[in-house]
């Protein structure tokens, strides 16, 4: 691994032509290498127009095997332009078994590994779980030519868990490949506070694990009332018997509010792209080497203000491999819990602390959960506001 190396974020519109994507996708690589980015990541489920906004089973067929054509095309890219590669894709994983998956390729064109969505979200226009089951590899790191990185997925962005988890690792960036955007009818109500909560949880996982974060959105407005046919129990049709209230709810579109970029490990924005056109953002990154307290190296001045310029190394930047080391990765006399792949307290929770079934509480919420079970669901909705 090098001492430093530079990180690139596309961000881009996606169509429903999924090959003009790739071709277009291939190019930014391209563009992306050629300005010394080292990794790439893409924003989340690339290759196509985010198609979760409603329930269609046809839709499955866009899933593809893992390795597959498109990371196939990818590995090519990659080996071409000597920069690892971080991809979100829809994964058929088995006949009915469907996965929100990343692939990692390293810049040999090796494959180095998947990491799966924990955390499925199930909202207006989001209905993902229709769609993905949670992941079950844990949250792996990868050791790529150039450094360690981890992944998180969009919705897993809201939860502590994984960023703790791959920066105990020895991650020294997670990346964030993101497809979030406003309902054209809250942005004027709600879409100031709904982007800075964002940003600010994403912002408080660097400083919380002493890491770099790099954040890739896409952009652009999808969808609207004739962007799908409906169908029976889809949103925007009739439901069938017995359906569900929520899948009234019609397809508005989603304005995907870009706006991609790169924290460091003090939470500061160091790069950041528009909200409104596709752009590719590259960032030199710190890298720690291994057996040492990384250094910071920070330009003399960001765009964000004056920073010094030749830095002493901090002591609570120490690795969480060496501040935890002969201590099995322990907090106290309790080990760190085991992470169930979806986010519901039950009776077998590794958790201490449940609330119990009769208690009103602000993280119950409706629907897909055992009788006397709580969701974790903040009734302030990051997205949505006040539910």
């Amino acid at each position: 691994m090098h001492d430093k190396f530079t990180i690139g974020l596309i961000q881009m519109r996606s169509t429903k032509d999924a090959a003009d994507n790739l071709s277009r996708a291939v190019e930014k690589i391209r563009e992306a290498a050629k300005r010394g980015a080292q990794i790439v990541c893409m924003d989340e489920l690339f290759h196509g127009e985010y198609f979760c906004r409603s329930e269609n089973s046809d839709l499955f067929n866009l899933a593809e095997s893992f390795p597959g054509p498109t990371t196939d095309v990818l590995t090519a890219i990659a080996r071409e332009s000597k920069v690892a590669i971080v991809a979100s894709l829809f994964e058929r994983r088995a006949a009915g078994l469907y996965h929100n998956t990343c692939a990692v390729i390293d810049a040999d064109g090796s494959f180095l590994g998947k990491y799966r969505k924990m955390h499925i979200p199930d909202d207006p226009l989001y209905y993902e779980k229709f769609y993905f089951t949670p992941g079950d590899l844990g949250f792996p790191t990868f050791d790529t030519q150039y450094g360690r990185m981890g992944v998180q997925i969009c919705w897993d962005q809201w939860y502590p868990e994984g960023s703790r988890a791959v920066a105990l690792g020895g991650a020294q960036v997670i990346f964030y490949p993101t497809s979030i955007g406003w309902h054209p009818a809250e942005k004027a109500e709600f879409g100031a506070a709904q982007l800075d909560a964002w940003k600010t949880i994403q912002r408080a996982h660097a400083i919380a694990n002493g890491v770099y974060v790099a954040v890739v959105n896409r952009v652009g407005f999808e969808g609207g009332p004739t962007s799908q046919a409906p169908l029976i129990g889809a949103p925007g049709a009739l439901p069938a018997a017995g359906a569900p209230a929520s899948h009234m709810t019609s397809d508005t579109g989603l304005d995907f509010w870009g706006n991609s970029f790169v924290a460091d490990p003090f939470g500061q924005v160091v790069a950041e792209a528009a909200q409104d056109k596709e752009e590719i953002r590259r960032r030199m990154r710190p890298c720690e080497k291994r057996g040492h307290a990384p250094q910071l190296a920070f330009p003399a001045r960001s765009p964000r203000g004056c920073v010094p310029a030749d830095p002493q190394p901090l002591a609570w930047q120490m690795t969480p491999r060496a501040r935890f080391r002969g201590r099995n990765l322990t907090f106290g006399r309790r080990g760190v819990a085991p992470l169930r792949p979806a986010n519901i307290l039950g009776d077998d929770s590794p958790f201490p602390v449940k609330p119990a079934p009769s208690t009103p509480c602000s993280w119950l919420r409706r629907g897909n959960a055992a009788p006397g079970a709580a969701v974790l669901r903040p009734y302030d909705s990051p997205r949505y506001g006040r539910l």
